[in-house]
């Protein structure tokens, strides 16, 4: 192999596990303000699935696994973020790597150091919600190598794996991302869905971190797990939550399942109550009940752009020992069809990684 070429997984457009295509590819040419990353391991999430699926377009209004399960149809243009997905590009949201060559305006200081990359950039500076997100506006880090911007390398210094970390940087950062922006307090009370995905088991050790009681809802199996991970109260997927926590019994709920249990969420809630999302994998069409939200005085939030404080919390929770990873499983990087594969049937807890 040339020394400036690079084994990579490029999606070459909505569809099946087929559009993602093993090549051989040019290393990137950093330039002003960048670096470039070897890629030492690279989680899998599901925005990857539903940007190949195209399942962010509005003309889809199923769940994550029904698109999957069916010869997708092409969407409407808008199948990436609400826009049209620049096909063909490298996906991979999630990078543990390290730090191989830096541009002439960047500290050398980074050179060969471990890293995270935060992959949530919020290219007009923090005053501004305007985002772009590596592996989905621009090439990620399912390849052996990545640039980026300087700015989004957080070196990290612990003893976990290079797999463990690949385990981080979307789920943990988008947990806190969705905590903080709760403003989620000690001695509150928490409601978590889908509580043994990468997010949901970030979301239980954060919110524990945080003080909080938390209510995680996983299936049954996935139960043990799950108390390892600090989760107060475990319930069951097809439990009644009304018959088992009652209306008005829980301050914060934190939702990226959505779909037909949406309704019961708002129930659930406390006057003042806020609820949190930044995901929709049981499907995006919920039905809202107006005088459930406006009568009890009800916050919905969105969470897509992550705050300043929210990637250096996460390192510095990583260093002083106060959260911990959930590592399912390793994959090498070629067989990235096959982890998708069994990331959609949801039987494991925490995170699928690729090694390339």
């Amino acid at each position: 192999m040339s020394p400036r070429s690079m084994t990579a997984i490029v999606t070459t457009g909505n569809g099946g596990y087929d559009q993602l295509v093993c090549k051989q590819m040019p290393i990137p040419v950093i330039s002003h303000g960048e670096v470039l990353v070897k890629v030492l391991a690279a989680g899998v999430n599901n925005t990857e699935i539903n940007t190949r699926l195209g399942w962010y377009s509005s003309s889809v209004h199923g769940s994550t696994n029904d698109t999957s399960a069916v010869k997708p149809e092409l969407p409407k243009v808008d199948g990436g973020w609400n826009k049209q997905t620049a096909f063909p590009f490298i996906q991979g949201t999630d990078c543990c790597g390290m730090v191989m060559s830096v541009a002439s305006d960047v500290d050398t200081g980074l050179m060969g150091k471990r890293v995270l990359i935060r992959p949530c950039i919020r290219e007009h500076g923090f005053d501004s919600l305007d985002n772009i997100w590596m592996g989905s506006d621009f090439d990620g880090a399912f390849a052996q190598y990545v640039k980026i911007r300087a700015s989004e390398v957080f070196p990290v210094e612990c003893d976990w794996t290079d797999a463990e970390l690949g385990t981080v940087p979307c789920a943990y950062g988008t947990s806190e991302n969705m905590l903080h922006r709760a403003n989620l307090r000690s001695a509150e009370t928490v409601l978590v869905m889908g509580a043994s995905g990468g997010v949901g088991c970030a979301v239980v050790q954060l919110a524990k971190r945080r003080g909080a009681k938390v209510i995680a809802i996983a299936g049954e199996e996935k139960h043990d797990q799950m108390t390892q991970l600090g989760a107060d109260i475990l319930l069951g997927r097809s439990v009644d939550l009304i018959a088992e926590l009652g209306e008005q019994s829980v301050d914060l709920v934190v939702d990226n399942v959505a779909g037909s249990g949406f309704p019961t969420m708002l129930k659930l809630l406390k006057r003042g109550g806020r609820f949190v999302s930044s995901g929709a994998i049981a499907g995006p069409i919920v039905e809202l009940d107006m005088r459930d939200m406006y009568l009890k005085d009800i916050t919905l939030m969105g969470t897509t752009a992550w705050d300043e404080t929210v990637f250096p919390n996460i390192v510095r929770y990583i260093e002083q020992g106060e959260i911990k990873p959930v590592l399912a499983k390793t994959f090498p990087l070629t067989s990235i069809a096959e982890a998708q594969k069994e990331f959609v049937e949801k039987k494991h807890v925490g995170k699928f990684v690729l090694i390339p």
